[in-house]
């Protein structure tokens, strides 16, 4: 696999380490097998990236709107030429689905595409105040850092580099370690279109290339999704320097199902909240509560559907969940499913693994339906991370949004129902950044993807991200119809002389 796709032995990149002990190892988790050996940065390398994004960012700043817009749209550009190479990349490394992975590789070229065409379009202000004319403008922030997961590589790093280059920032990318082959890449793409050192990205295991970035006083933000454990340790740390933040964190999405529901499109969309991505999603509609009216029929309509699911390799187009992204997510994953049993949950349905021989060594989990969950269960509360939902019953309106609210979560809810009125009312009631109204279509470009509470805060993928990636400044002068307002003491002084 490694050789068909061009991946070397060991890849060493321009910030890795001199020092082999900073080498680590990327899998193929479909079979197990490496893919090469990365070797990580440390506190010189890093530090020299921090540098050199210094240096260029004076450039970069002063390039007018329109000239960033357009090197945006070239980035776009590139991007799109080298597709089906991050598509086998991403699929090789991460697990997902290549007909999947493709989806999150067309993303990255529309949200270049998208902020390329904005930026200069984006109106200023003036305000005439009489004797003083004022204008507000936006400035960018500087040398800025974007700390990325593992579970949806291209998406994320287009999430955070796209506006933080529109907003006239450079940036250094940290990309999640088990999956940095596709990152890695897709700067090097962004770097032949680029001034040199506006994108950089430094490889690593463990939170120490994402320390010192958060440490550095010369970087003057610090965009991160991930868990909310890694999204407080960089808030803490970057609150010492009072330096601003950006955390996309974790979910436990609820996806209420009322019983006046359409119960067809309501268990398809069940089947892709929970399911897509192998349920390596911040948004992934694991927890749902479904009204005791019709929650056997629910659960009985989506177990046959998830038993349907095929699990399998990535690269195989009959797949529809791959293996989760490492050997540590798996045996998390599994250890869920395992306590749901011990909390008294049932197994309503679990999909076959794969029997291909080639495979038994593999990261796969069964994608796993629970029943009978009460919702102060451990698998009702955690995020799991994986191809992993439950079913709650709930016997009214107030019930459903009260079992939404008390989550420390909130960042997604569905409502399906065909009384629009009860679904709005509901949306308004749910402390969540989302509302989905019958439908799961998660692929929001041009809308603010973000939550509340320990979901973290700031928004992503729209127009107003760009202020997120910006400070604001006033600038003001006379007019010429009058005269300014001054101190009286100024007066008597002068007057005096």
């Amino acid at each position: 696999m490694a050789e068909a796709l061009n991946i070397p032995k060991h890849s060493i990149f321009h910030w890795s380490s001199a020092d082999s002990s900073k080498d680590f190892v990327v899998h193929n988790p479909a079979t197990g097998g490496i893919l090469t050996t990365v070797r990580g940065g440390d506190a010189a390398t890093t530090n020299a990236a921090i540098d050199a994004s210094s240096k260029a960012f004076d450039n970069w700043k002063q390039r007018s709107l329109a000239d960033r817009g357009q090197i945006l749209l070239n980035c776009s550009a590139a991007l799109e030429t080298h597709k089906q190479e991050l598509t086998n990349l991403l699929c090789a490394e991460n697990g997902k689905p290549a007909l999947d992975a493709a989806l999150d590789v067309a993303f990255i070229v529309q949200v270049f595409g998208f902020f390329g065409s904005l930026v200069d379009k984006l109106p200023g202000q003036f305000h005439d105040r009489g004797v003083v004319y004022s204008s507000i403008i936006r400035e960018p922030l500087g040398v800025c850092a974007g700390i990325l997961p593992f579970n949806w590589p291209p998406i994320h790093a287009g999430g955070k580099i796209a506006p933080c280059l529109a907003a006239g920032n450079t940036i250094i990318i940290k990309p999640g370690e088990q999956a940095p082959l596709t990152v890695m890449r897709i700067v090097e793409i962004l770097q032949t279109v680029l001034p040199k050192g506006v994108v950089q990205a430094v490889p690593g295991a463990g939170a120490e290339v994402a320390q010192l970035l958060t440490e550095s006083p010369a970087v003057k933000m610090i965009s991160l999704t991930g868990s909310t454990a890694a999204g407080a340790a960089v808030a803490k740390t970057a609150s010492k320097l009072v330096k601003r933040t950006a955390l996309e964190l974790g979910g436990k999405n609820a996806f209420i199902v009322f019983d006046d529901c359409d119960m067809d499109r309501a268990v398809k969309g069940a089947l892709e909240g929970a399911f897509f991505n192998k349920g390596e999603a911040c948004t992934a509609a694991s927890r749902l509560l479904v009204h005791e009216k019709v929650y056997d029929e629910f659960v009985n309509r989506l177990a046959a559907a998830v038993r349907r699911l095929r699990v399998g390799n990535g690269f195989d187009k009959a797949t529809h969940v791959g293996p989760v992204v490492s050997k540590q997510q798996q045996e998390r994953v599994n250890s869920y499913i395992a306590l749901g049993s011990e909390e008294g949950a049932k197994i309503a349905a679990q999909a076959d693994l794969p029997s291909d021989p080639l495979l038994k060594d593999g990261y796969f989990v069964a994608p796993t339906l629970f029943r009978d969950v009460v919702r102060t269960m451990r698998i009702a509360q955690e995020e799991i991370f994986g191809p992993v939902a439950t079913v709650c019953s709930f016997s009214s309106e107030a019930e459903a949004v009260s079992v939404v609210n008390e989550s420390r979560y909130g960042l997604v809810a569905a409502v399906w129902s065909k009384d629009i009125e009860k679904a709005l009312r509901v949306s308004r009631q749910v402390d969540t950044g989302i509302v989905f109204i019958n439908n799961y279509f998660r692929s929001g470009l041009g809308l603010p993807h973000g939550g509340s509470k320990e979901s973290g805060y700031g928004r992503e993928h729209y127009i107003e991200t760009l202020n997120e990636w910006s400070t604001i400044k006033y600038i003001q002068m006379p007019s010429g119809l009058g005269q300014v307002p001054a101190w009286r003491s100024v007066k008597d002084v002068f007057d005096d002389e």
